[in-house]
């Protein structure tokens, strides 16, 4: 079937007056684009990646620049367009083709001229037709899984929520900040490298580690990891080097506030000998149960209203640990079911840090942690709204154009190919982030991820195009949100030191 053949009018028989048909006009569902564009542009982050990331290809056989490749995988992301071939269904998508390309005014949207006699077609590189396809974009993951790359990827991860978090304190650097560490499940299908079934969780996943600012929402690096891959397993090479980047861009004092799958006694040793103050969850175990057993009984008399909350200190030294560390055991009064006016038993856990009494009581140390849970709400947004596609793995091409292929090249690194998809969502998060928080503090109020894509990205909208000029008229419906938060972009600005 040729999607490419207008649709005819197609008679409605709930209302004989209503046609559907197409027309060969601009319209497109791709308004917000331009949003995602305009925040690239005034960060500066596709150049800075752009600056320090390395490009294999031969310069004279180059169609796209490195720019507008980075851009069109990091605006069709946050367009919620998760596959490759999506690329080239959207290949003629007037907006799309003006979001993405690096040259003024309408030129974007000209056709390549065809290839004079003698020459080869697709001649002429230094004008795209389209968007990039599906194998320019393939390549594209395939370049950026070189070691280095993926390094520049993850620095840039960073460098972009310090850039954003520096443009609304006036190019000041915060003085505390917490990194959050976890861990999350990212299920795939197929037979990718390193996916694994994992018992937890019941299915074939890739297993990463995830760090975040919390109380910001900003994503500060991803690291892939196999799927039968242990909470901890890599946290100490994971945490350490992000904490230094965190220091130097974001903060002048970080903290870590850790799962009660990662704490283990290299990984906590070495935040001590560094002076990073964290806090973590450890899991229960018998001896800390027996520990906590004397505080487990329910003081005499009826209940208040509220559930109470209990704290007891002590120093405690596990097995594996080199050193004795604090503890907090956490006791509460769970809220009773109705048919019941109390909980028969009291729930507790136990808290591990290296901050003194002194500088966190025990309720501030609990409310401190309990603020992990905004971390794994972001977290858990980034993961539902991206739905991250990572699918890449070493199969060798049988035809190429319905030909046989002439050359087979070695297959890429297939783990590193799906860590870099990973980072590429993880930025396109980002993105939508500066968006979102802007927003917010226009209008005042809360903004899910998903709401303000489907409320101002996913906007539809018809380009106008004249001799030297294109018009965007986006729906009636979104207007007033593009113009509020048109009215905070436009005030946005980073200060590259």
């Amino acid at each position: 079937m040729d999607d490419t053949l207008p649709l005819l009018p197609v008679p409605l028989q709930f209302n004989g007056s209503l046609r559907v048909e197409t027309r060969p006009e601009h319209l497109t569902s791709e308004a917000g684009a331009v949003i995602q564009r305009e925040i690239i542009e005034r960060t500066g982050i596709v150049r800075w990646l752009a600056e320090r990331l390395d490009d294999p290809r031969d310069p004279d056989c180059i169609t796209h620049p490195f720019e507008e490749l980075l851009t069109t995988a990091l605006i069709l992301r946050g367009q919620g367009w998760r596959d490759q071939d999506d690329a080239d269904v959207l290949r003629d998508d007037a907006l799309l083709r003006l979001a993405v390309s690096k040259r003024r005014g309408i030129s974007p949207l000209e056709r390549r001229p065809p290839p004079e006699d003698g020459q080869p077609l697709g001649h002429n590189p230094e004008v795209p037709d389209g968007l990039a396809s599906q194998p320019t974009l393939s390549r594209l993951d395939r370049s950026l899984s070189r070691r280095g790359n993926r390094g520049v990827l993850r620095q840039g991860l960073l460098e972009l929520a310090a850039r954003r978090l520096q443009a609304s304190r006036a190019g000041h650097r915060l003085r505390y900040l917490t990194v959050d560490v976890d861990s999350l499940p990212i299920e795939v299908h197929g037979h990718q490298p390193g996916a694994k079934y994992n018992g937890h969780y019941h299915a074939t996943v890739y297993h990463p580690l995830v760090a975040s600012v919390g109380e910001t929402g900003d994503l500060l690096d991803v690291r892939l990891r196999p799927g039968n891959a242990s909470s901890g397993e890599g946290a100490l090479e994971f945490i350490a080097p992000l904490l230094d980047r965190v220091e130097r861009r974001l903060c002048q004092v970080a903290s870590v506030r850790i799962d009660a799958g990662l704490p283990e006694d290299q990984l906590l040793s070495s935040l001590e000998r560094r002076g990073t103050p964290y806090v973590a969850r450890i899991k229960n175990n018998p001896v800390l149960d027996r520990l906590a057993q004397p505080f487990l009984r329910r003081p005499p008399g009826r209940p208040p209203r509220e559930p109470r909350t209990w704290f007891y200190e002590r120093r405690y030294r596990a097995r594996p640990w080199s050193r004795e560390r604090r503890v907090v055991l956490v006791v509460l009064e769970r809220p009773a079911p109705q048919e019941r006016q109390e909980e028969l038993f009291l729930h507790h856990f136990w808290l591990l840090t290296n901050w003194s009494r002194e500088q966190f009581p025990a309720q501030a140390l609990l409310d401190l942690y309990r603020q992990r849970g905004t971390a794994e709400g972001h977290q858990g947004e980034w993961k539902d709204v991206f739905d991250p596609a990572l699918s890449s793995s070493p199969r060798p091409k049988s035809t190429y154009g319905g030909d046989p292929p002439v050359r087979h090249y070695p297959p890429g690194d297939s783990f590193s190919i799906n860590e870099v998809r990973l980072l590429l969502d993880a930025l396109a998060y980002n993105i939508l982030h500066v968006g979102r928080v802007l927003l917010e503090a226009a209008t005042g109020q809360g903004w899910s991820l998903r709401r303000f894509q489907e409320r101002l990205i996913r906007v539809a909208a018809r380009v106008l195009v004249h001799q030297r000029r294109a018009v965007v008229i986006i729906a009636q419906v979104a207007a007033g949100l593009w113009r509020t938060l048109w009215a905070r972009l436009a005030s946005f600005r980073f200060a590259d030191p």
